[in-house]
C-alpha cells in the first residue's frame, strides 16, 4: 500500500527561494518534493488538466470520474492527495463539491522551479 502524503500547510503556497538560488534546506526540499509527488501520477495530471480547463465553479467528482474513465472513489482519492499538497481547492454547493486548481499554489511552485518562467 502506498504511503499517504503528509498534509502541507496551505496557508503559504510555496515555502522557499527558487531551486536555482543555491542549496536548499532539507525541509524546503521536502516541501517541494511533496508537492511534485502529488503530481507524479498520470490520473492526477489529467485531473489538474481538466480543472484548469473548467469553468470558474470547477468540476465535481462525478464529472472528473466520467472524463478520465475511473470510479468516483478513485477520483476522490486523487483529489485528496492534490488537496493535501495544496494544489486543489474544493467548495461545497448544495449536494455537490466542486474542485478547482489552487492557481496561486501552482504558480508559486512553478516559480520555485524556474524563477524566470511566466514573467
Amino acid at each position: 500500500m502506498p504511503k499517504a502524503l503528509p498534509v502541507i500547510d496551505m496557508s503559504a503556497p510555496v515555502c522557499c527561494a527558487p531551486v536555482a538560488a543555491g542549496a536548499m534546506t532539507d525541509d524546503d526540499a521536502l516541501q517541494i518534493a511533496l508537492r511534485l509527488k502529488a503530481l507524479a501520477d498520470p490520473a492526477r495530471v489529467k485531473i489538474m488538466s481538466l480543472l484548469f480547463g473548467a469553468a470558474e465553479i470547477g468540476l465535481n467528482s462525478g464529472e472528473l470520474a466520467a472524463a478520465i474513465g475511473v470510479g468516483e472513489s478513485t477520483v476522490s482519492h486523487h483529489l485528496t492527495q492534490l488537496r493535501n499538497a495544496g494544489l486543489v481547492e474544493s467548495t461545497r454547493q448544495g449536494m455537490n463539491v466542486y474542485h478547482r486548481p489552487h492557481r496561486a499554489a501552482v504558480i508559486a511552485l512553478v516559480r520555485v522551479l524556474d524563477p524566470n518562467c511566466c514573467s
